[in-house]
C-alpha cells in the first residue's frame, strides 16, 4: 500500500532506535510485578471486558462486578479500545498483570512510531527520530504512565501524529488518496474509542491544521475526502461514540464536573509548568502544592522558542515562508496557546466554552503541548548544517533523557498477581472505584459497600434460590408464601433492564425509600423463576448498525474495488 510507501530499509534502522528509546522509558515495565498509579482499575476494566465476552455482551457496555457491585454502565461511557486489544493478550494467555503492562508499554512504542513518521515527512529521517525521542521521554508522558496510570489518555497521544501525517499525506498526494483516507479514518477511529476529552481538545487544533496544509497545496478539491474520512470514522466507532454522547442524560453527569473535579481548583502555576523540576506520585489538589508535576519539559519549552525566533527572523530577511515553516510555526503557537490554557489566566475562556469543564483538569492540555513541542524539535535538522545538525540533536536527546532518567519509573514496583489483584481488600477496593463516574439517574446516591445477595426479600415472606448473574442479566428462582412480596434485585435501574416473571415481564419500580436506585419487583403467590436483562434502547441498537454497516461496507468496498475501476 502506498500508506506504507515511506517504509524502507533505511527506516528499519531509524525505528529500530526509537524503539530502543521506547523500550528505555519503558524499561521498569518489563520487570515482575506491578505498580501503584491513581486510577488503579487497569486490570478491573480488563477483567470486566473479558466477562462480557465471555458472556456474548458484544459491544460491552454494563459491567457487573463495578459500582460496587451493582452493575455500572461503564463501556458505554468509557473508551474501549485499549481493552478490547487487551483481550488479543489475554487470549493467547497473558494474565491481567501482564496485559496492562504491555498495554502501557505499546502507549511508550506507538507513540513514538506514530510522531518518526509524521516528522520525518517534514525533516528525514534523524529529524523524524529526534522528534520521536522528544515525544516519548517528554515528562508528561512519564505522568500519565507511571503517575496517574492513565490508559486512555497514553493511548490518545499515540494517534495525534498519525492523524497530523495522513491528513498532510491526503491533502498532498496527486494521485491515489485511498490509503491515506482510510490512514486518516483508522487513525480518528482510534482516537474516537481511546479518549473523549482529547477528542474534545484535539479537534480545533486539526481543523487549523486541515486548514493551513489544505490552503497553502490550494487543494481544496481534496475536502470531500476529509469529510469522507471523518464520516468513516464516526461510523466506525458509532457503537461507542453515539451512546456515549447520547445517553449522558442516563447518568449523573454533574457529579463529572463537580466538587473535585471542578476545572477551577486545578490550574497549574507558571511555575509548575516552565521552571519547576519536582516530581512527585501524588494528586492534583487546590492550590499550588500538587503532589504531581506539569511541568512541559525545559529542553522543549525553550528549544521551541529558538525555533520560532529563527523563523521569525527568517522571514524578515527573505520575506519568504515555506510551508514546512508555516506548520512549525502553526505548532508552536498552538503548543504555547495549550501552555495557556494550563494556566488560570484562561478561565474566561473555559467559561466561555462550555464542553471545556469536562476536561476537569486544565493540565490535560499538557497532551497536546508535548505533541507540538515535540513535532518540532526535529526542524533543527533543517537549521544546521549537517554534521553540526546531527551533533546537536544526539546532546539534545542525551540532555532529554538524562534530565528525565528519574522521570520513567513507578514509584515502587511491587509483586502482584491476578488471584492477589481480584480478592480481598483489594478486589472491594476496585468495585467502587469511581462509583461516581457513571452513576445511573435512578440512584440518589452512591453506596458505599457491595450487596451482601443478589436479590432479597423486602416485604412479605419468601425464599429465594439459585441466584446467578452475567453480565447483563440476573436470574433466581421465589418461592412466595404470602399473597405477594417484594423483592429487591442488587442492581442499578438504568435504561433498559427489563424483569420478567415466568417469561412474562412484569414492571420493575423504585419506591421512595430506595435511594441507591436498584430494581423492585412486586410478585405473587407461588413458585416463579425471575429474570432481569439489559436490553439496548433505540441509540444503542441505531448505533451497532451504523458500526456494523461502516465494517461490513468499508470491507466489502476494500475486496472488491477493482471489479468498480
Amino acid at each position: 500500500m502506498k500508506l506504507l510507501n515511506n517504509f524502507k530499509h533505511k527506516d528499519i534502522l531509524a525505528i529500530a532506535v526509537v524503539l530502543i528509546f521506547g523500550i528505555i522509558a519503558a524499561r521498569q515495565l518489563f520487570l515482575p510485578g506491578y505498580f501503584l498509579m491513581h486510577d488503579d482499575l487497569q486490570m478491573m476494566r480488563q477483567l470486566q471486558m473479558e466477562k462480557c465476552f465471555m458472556d456474548g455482551q458484544i459491544p460491552c457496555r454494563w459491567v457487573p462486578d463495578m459500582g460496587f457491585g451493582y452493575g455500572f454502565p461503564l463501556f458505554n461511557y468509557y473508551p474501549p479500545l485499549p481493552y478490547l486489544i487487551g483481550e488479543i493478550f489475554r487470549v493467547v494467555g497473558f494474565s491481567f498483570v501482564s496485559t496492562a503492562k504491555i498495554l502501557f508499554i505499546f502507549a511508550f512504542l506507538g507513540s513514538g512510531i506514530a510522531m518518526y513518521f509524521l516528522a520525518k515527512e517534514f525533516f528525514g529521517r534523524f529529524g523524524g527520530v529526534v522528534s520521536s525521542v522528544f515525544y516519548v521521554w517528554a515528562p508528561y508522558h512519564a505522568v500519565d504512565v507511571y503517575v496517574r496510570g492513565a490508559m486512555n489518555e497514553a493511548w490518545a497521544i499515540i494517534w495525534f501524529p498519525l492523524i497530523f501525517w495522513t491528513s498532510y499525506r491526503l491533502s498532498k498526494e496527486k494521485k491515489n488518496n485511498l490509503p491515506w483516507i482510510l490512514g486518516l479514518t483508522f487513525s480518528w477511529t482510534a482516537l474516537l474509542m481511546s479518549h473523549n476529552i482529547m477528542v474534545l481538545i484535539f479537534t480545533p487544533f486539526f481543523a487549523v491544521w486541515c486548514t493551513i496544509i489544505i490552503w497553502k497545496q490550494k487543494t481544496w478539491n481534496k475536502i470531500p475526502r476529509f469529510l469522507l474520512s471523518g464520516i468513516l470514522a464516526l461510523g466506525l466507532a458509532a457503537f461507542f461514540t453515539l451512546p456515549a454522547l447520547l445517553e449522558q442524560k442516563y447518568i449523573h453527569v454533574g457529579s463529572l464536573v463537580a466538587g473535585y473535579f471542578d476545572f477551577t481548583a486545578h490550574f497549574a502555576t507558571l511555575n509548575q509548568i516552565f521552571i519547576s523540576r519536582f516530581w512527585g506520585f501524588g494528586g492534583s489538589i487546590f492550590g499550588t502544592n500538587d503532589g504531581m508535576s506539569f511541568q512541559i519539559g525545559h529542553v522543549h519549552w525553550i528549544l521551541s522558542l529558538i525555533v520560532f525566533a529563527i523563523i521569525v527572523l527568517r522571514y524578515f530577511k527573505t520575506r519568504k515562508i515555506s510551508l514546512v515553516e508555516i506548520l512549525v510555526s502553526f505548532t508552536i503557537l498552538a503548543g504555547w496557546f495549550a501552555a495557556f490554557m494550563t494556566h488560570n489566566r484562561s478561565t474566561f475562556i473555559w467559561l466561555l466554552i462550555s464542553p471545556l469543564r469536562f476536561v476537569q483538569f486544565p493540565w490535560r492540555f499538557l497532551s497536546i503541548i508535548i505533541f507540538f513541542f515535540s513535532f518540532i524539535s526535529g526542524y533543527i535538522l533543517l537549521i544546521l548544517p549537517g554534521r553540526l545538525a546531527r551533533i546537536a540533536s544526539i546532546v539534545l536527546i542525551l540532555l532529554l533523557v538524562v534530565l528525565g532518567w528519574n522521570y520513567f519509573k513507578p514509584e515502587k514496583m511491587g509483586p502482584l498477581n491476578d488471584a492477589q489483584k481480584f480478592s480481598g481488600a483489594a478486589w472491594e477496593l476496585q468495585q467502587g472505584g469511581g462509583v461516581n463516574d457513571y452513576l445511573p439517574v435512578e440512584a440518589e446516591m452512591a453506596p458505599l459497600s457491595p450487596p451482601k445477595i443478589l436479590a432479597e426479600t423486602v416485604k412479605g415472606e419468601a425464599d429465594l434460590t439459585n441466584l446467578s448473574e452475567g453480565t447483563n442479566w440476573a436470574k433466581f428462582d421465589v418461592n412466595v408464601v404470602s399473597d405477594k412480596a417484594d423483592v429487591r434485585i442488587n442492581i442499578f435501574d438504568y435504561p433498559v433492564w427489563k424483569v420478567y416473571v415466568d417469561n412474562q415481564q412484569i414492571e420493575q419500580y423504585i419506591p421512595k425509600e430506595e435511594k441507591l436506585g436498584r430494581m423492585w419487583v412486586n410478585i405473587s403467590q407461588g413458585t416463579h423463576t425471575v429474570t432481569a436483562r439489559l436490553f439496548d434502547t433505540p441509540i444503542r441498537k441505531v448505533a451497532n448498525w451504523v458500526s456494523i454497516f461502516s465494517w461490513l461496507g468499508l470491507a466489502g468496498f476494500l475486496l472488491f474495488r477493482k471489479r468498480f475501476q
